[in-house]
């Protein structure tokens, strides 16, 4: 199987259509694909994803966990936080960090609705799982 065959769909609701637009256009660079009154669909080749926004706000789920962007290298972690952060405001940042068993350096930003993003690159696998309060949206 290619890496073509299959694309990875998320389904999201939020409360504000129009603010979720401007705040994924610029995460993922990229403009979307269908829009409607209350919908949009990003789908993106880098990273295989589509992912979808309805405009439910009575069904916005803040604590769900979060979601993440791996990218391959410290560099392109660089480059994407030097982009994001020319338009986004950036929260927790960590270097060399333990979450979810990995050595990770990482940023994190909330969408509109409160939806945490982690950006990261993976560093090494580890046997520690780091559970400090301010690595709270760890795992």
């Amino acid at each position: 199987m290619t890496d073509q065959q299959l694309k990875f769909h998320v389904a999201i609701h939020v409360s504000d259509i129009s603010k979720t637009k401007a705040f994924y256009q610029r995460l993922f660079d990229a403009q979307p694909v269908k829009e409607k009154p209350d919908y949009l669909k990003f789908e993106l080749d880098n990273p295989g994803l589509i992912i979808t926004f309805l405009q439910v706000p009575q069904r916005v789920q803040k604590d769900f966990g979060h979601l993440g962007l791996k990218v391959m290298n410290a560099e392109i972690l660089k480059e994407r936080k030097a982009a994001i952060q020319k338009e986004l405001t950036l929260g927790l940042e960590e270097e060399s960090t333990n979450c979810c068993y990995a050595r990770q350096d990482k940023f994190w930003i909330s969408d509109p609705d409160g939806y945490e993003w982690e950006v990261y690159h993976l560093i090494e696998d580890v046997e520690v799982n780091d559970q400090r309060p301010e690595s709270a949206a760890c795992c």
